[in-house]
């Protein structure tokens, strides 16, 4: 279990991250959304240690947080948004690399390696070296080499940024297969289709605040299950209703065109902008 306490970053006299209250369970898919500049990134750099915060504690399992825990910071595992690997090493160096920075036997790497790149379906393109792969196949590397070590909890930043829709498909099959292991997983990202499919509960986040967690699902009601969308001289006005025939009698008004849909965890996301963009 994750639970962050009041945690806050400040950058000289800016405030990125603003006294967060928050956890995570044990096994939790969890989203943190939010616009550019929202504290996404700066909160998963904590979580790692690579940042530390100014204010506030990191609990993992009710202990402490810090550099000095290796043993707390062996269970957490971070996938950035850039791809971190040297392009002129293959998948096998790749692995390797990465077990003798923990120090891991030899032979274990060996295993291990085999077992992560088969179940992420890179096993026949071992050989291959970085520059060869392709943006799909170098995430799905970034993701074995994470796993390597074992840990308890996974951090993904953007991890689908940039990939083609086949791929991103095929990232979040692997991930829920990885989280039916019990893995806990922290997400950012940009994707809310990716967050509405693969977590149990999301965090909105603006300015550097929490304002509210809750399942996708529970966002969605709350907005309205039922959207019509009606064709207006300056773009497409949406309009959303608690239920369907509340939104099919407003559509029967409608004089031109229209289109009545599911809402969406992104219509969520985009209403609460706006709302934020006004303040």
């Amino acid at each position: 279990m994750i639970v962050l306490k009041n945690l806050t970053k400040k950058f000289d006299q800016f405030t990125a991250v603003d006294s967060i209250n928050m956890t995570i369970q044990t096994g939790e898919f969890f989203g943190l959304l939010g616009l550019n500049g929202a504290g996404k990134t700066t909160t998963i750099g904590m979580l790692s240690t690579l940042l530390l915060p100014t204010q506030g504690e990191i609990y993992i399992d009710g202990e402490l947080l810090t550099r000095k825990r290796t043993d707390l910071k062996r269970k957490v595992s971070v996938i950035t948004q850039e791809y971190s690997m040297r392009q002129d090493m293959n998948m096998n160096e790749i692995m390797e690399y990465q077990g003798r920075l923990y120090y891991m036997p030899k032979k274990e790497i060996q295993r291990k390696s085999e077992e992560l790149l088969e179940f992420c379906g890179l096993l026949h393109d071992r050989k291959k070296t970085v520059r060869k792969l392709s943006g799909g196949m170098k995430r799905k590397l970034m993701v074995c080499r994470a796993l390597l070590t074992d840990p308890e909890i996974l951090l993904l930043d953007e991890p689908t940024a940039g990939m083609d829709a086949v791929s991103r498909r095929q990232m979040w099959s692997l991930l829920k297969r990885l989280n039916e292991k019990n893995l806990t997983i922290l997400l950012t990202t940009h994707y809310m289709e990716e967050a509405e499919n693969l977590c149990a509960r999301v965090a909105m986040m603006s300015r550097g605040k929490i304002e509210e967690i809750d399942t996708p699902v529970n966002f969605i009601a709350g907005l309205g299950k039922f959207a019509v969308d009606e064709a207006a001289e300056n773009g497409t006005a949406t309009h959303y209703f608690y239920t369907k025939e509340e939104a099919l009698e407003f559509a029967a008004r409608i004089n031109g065109s229209f289109k009545l849909r599911d809402t969406t965890l992104e219509d969520v996301f985009v209403e609460r902008a706006k709302k934020d963009e006004v303040r």
